[in-house]
């Protein structure tokens, strides 16, 4: 991942959040959009910027692949996970995921409401 100088005091201090964010093929490149890495405390006027895209650096191969994945219908990359592997580099683990048809989500919405029920049924008792 490519990062300004207090971005990576930042993420060292734990204050990422990566809810909303997702990852994107622009020109050949995979970026990860709307991650949230707070500004830091200590920097000066040369602080990075919240939000922004950051780019994802990963070997041509591993591009390849993931973009072929992310033609196939409902398919979607998202970040999972931020550490600083042994060298002291940020990684950012990220995942493939597949949304839900809209008769999945009917299904879940369905089962949360029976769950409720069940628990109310039981808190009377």
């Amino acid at each position: 991942m490519v990062l300004v100088g207090t971005e990576v005091k930042s993420i060292r201090d734990g204050k990422v959040n990566f809810v909303d964010s997702f990852c994107v093929f622009f020109k050949g490149e995979l970026w990860v959009r709307n991650m949230h890495i707070a500004e830091y405390r200590f920097g000066t006027t040369n602080n990075h910027i919240a939000v922004h895209d950051r780019k994802l650096l990963l070997t041509k191969r591993e591009l390849r692949k993931l973009e072929n994945k992310i033609k196939e219908k409902g398919y979607t990359i998202v970040p999972l996970r931020i550490f600083f592997n042994e060298k002291g580099y940020a990684k950012l683990e990220i995942g493939l995921g597949k949304g839900k048809k809209q008769y999945d989500k009917r299904e879940t919405i369905k089962q949360r409401d029976t769950q409720k029920e069940i628990k109310r049924y039981l808190n009377r008792q």
